[in-house]
């Protein structure tokens, strides 16, 4: 039931996105003007309705499977929901919050360091050392792909010294980019 109710919402969501967000989306002077351009909201409302049919399609297998059994009702699915909330999935999703809310302020090193060390332990590893090595070094080749390798501005984040660093790490891929590149 569950899933069921998790389709049926995305749904609701991507088609309101696609009311709300995509349609209205500001169109360049420059794009309006020439007839060959695609629009920017062009791959938005395809991607959109791609999924609306894949989640429609998805529901009705949902309902096929599971008609008749005695588990897919409302009753089942509200009497599971305490189980949500001791969940380690219900732990990921407070942990991928607060990191969102914290990614503009600290800079995505140190929430990547964060996140992964959390969801380390979240998923039961006991040697923090290794855990914490194994986050910064992640964390450091996902920075160096998406920053130097993909040229993606990364959040800095706002304090003072964590955007040095930020800043310290840019010079150095942009060095070894110079180098190579």
């Amino acid at each position: 039931m569950f899933e069921l109710i998790m389709n049926v919402l995305l749904v609701v969501f991507l088609g309101f996105s696609y009311f709300t967000h995509v349609l209205e989306a500001p169109v360049p002077v420059k794009v309006q003007k020439n007839p060959y351009a695609f629009q920017p909201d062009t791959w938005p409302k395809v991607i959109i309705i791609l999924l609306e049919i894949c989640l429609i399609i998805n529901i009705i297998q949902i309902i096929k499977r599971n008609k008749g059994k005695e588990d897919f009702t409302l009753k089942a699915f509200i009497a599971t929901i305490p189980n949500f909330f001791k969940s380690k999935m219900f732990l990921g999703i407070i942990i991928l919050t607060v990191a969102s809310l914290l990614l503009e302020t600290i800079g995505f090193v140190v929430t990547a360091i964060l996140v992964l060390f959390a969801y380390g332990a979240l998923l039961g590893e006991k040697n923090f050392v290794r855990l914490g090595i194994a986050s910064v070094v992640i964390a450091l080749v996902l920075y160096i792909v998406f920053s130097g390798l993909l040229s993606v501005n990364l959040p800095r984040g706002t304090i003072g010294f964590l955007r040095d660093f930020a800043l310290f790490l840019e010079s150095i891929v942009a060095g070894v980019k110079g180098i190579f590149g």
